[in-house]
């Protein structure tokens, strides 16, 4: 008992920094979301609950619901982090399979190379991508040499050879998975790595074949993990701003989180972009709360077990 009250004092002056400076910073969005503009289109907050405003949240409701600008923003950007998150599980997944119950010995430098990009700066890594996707630039070079330009074309996911910083949807899709793969692949290895080799061997001397047996078995036993890797790279997928703009900048690969920075940062819009963070959070916090409850459930059942 004693031990448990020592490490909540220890947390706790951590959590209250935390939570002061995100309540304070999240009240202050709620306070121009909820206020005014001035007639140079400066923010009025109102920070006062009982003085708000729901005008420009009506505004923005009313633009989802007639299927506005924003509308389509928002549709692209499920659309965009979908399809990133599936392809990065298939990658990633059979990666973190590979390594947490065959690589033996090179389970260590596995994992290392897939830290390894961690350490340097994202925007570096991104600017390594825009020089290599350049008309001139070797992976350019390479990806016409494969042909791989030429199916994208086929398929509709590049314009031209060569065109892949031209504001290509697919450049957009494939930097997201770069970025964020590592953030899926590790919780992914951790919870493989947990799984008891003998359940997995009681399946197969059930006469269970080993696809039946992963089926049955490793999959679900990895699903915590699948479900947390896929929250650690969605969330900040969703408010990923600077990705779409360092290898597209265009209007057309536009994400949710460049309509909020261009309203916030650049634009005289702030009161819309304050709408947008909260509606945006809203729905980031109900993909949250699902995964805490299914987290919850799944270890009431292991416990029950």
């Amino acid at each position: 008992m004693g031990g448990r009250w020592t490490w909540r004092l220890v947390a706790l002056p951590g959590v209250v920094w935390l939570s002061v400076f995100f309540l304070c910073a999240f009240y202050a969005v709620l306070a121009v979301a909820f206020g005014n503009q001035d007639t140079l289109s400066q923010p009025v907050p109102h920070w006062n609950p009982l003085d708000w405003n729901v005008g420009y949240v009506v505004d923005m409701l009313d633009n989802f619901w007639h299927q506005g600008p924003f509308w389509t923003v928002s549709l692209r950007t499920v659309e965009f982090v979908a399809i990133a998150v599936a392809l990065s599980l298939l990658v990633g997944y059979p990666v973190a399979y590979f390594t947490a119950r065959h690589a033996g010995r090179w389970k260590g430098a596995i994992l290392l190379a897939l830290i390894l990009p961690l350490w340097i700066n994202y925007l570096m890594r991104m600017l390594a991508w825009i020089n290599l996707l350049s008309p001139d630039g070797w992976g350019t070079k390479v990806l016409h040499a494969l042909s791989i330009d030429q199916l994208f074309i086929a398929l509709g996911l590049l314009e031209g050879e060569g065109g892949w910083l031209e504001g290509q949807a697919s450049t957009v899709v494939i930097a997201l998975i770069y970025g964020y793969i590592p953030f899926l692949i590790i919780p992914l290895f951790v919870a493989l790595d947990r799984i008891d080799q003998r359940q997995i061997e009681a399946a197969r001397d059930l006469g269970g074949s080993p696809f039946s047996a992963f089926r049955r078995i490793t999959l679900p036993l990895s699903m915590p993990g699948i479900l947390a890797g896929v929250v650690l790279i969605a969330l900040p997928m969703f408010g990923d701003y600077y990705t779409a703009d360092l290898v597209s900048a265009s209007t057309r690969t536009s994400m949710i989180g460049n309509q909020i920075d261009q309203l916030t940062r650049q634009g005289s819009e702030k009161v819309t972009g304050a709408v947008l963070t909260i509606l945006l959070s809203l729905v980031l916090l109900l993909l949250m709360l699902y995964y805490l409850r299914y987290t919850r459930r799944a270890s009431a059942e292991a416990g029950a077990t």
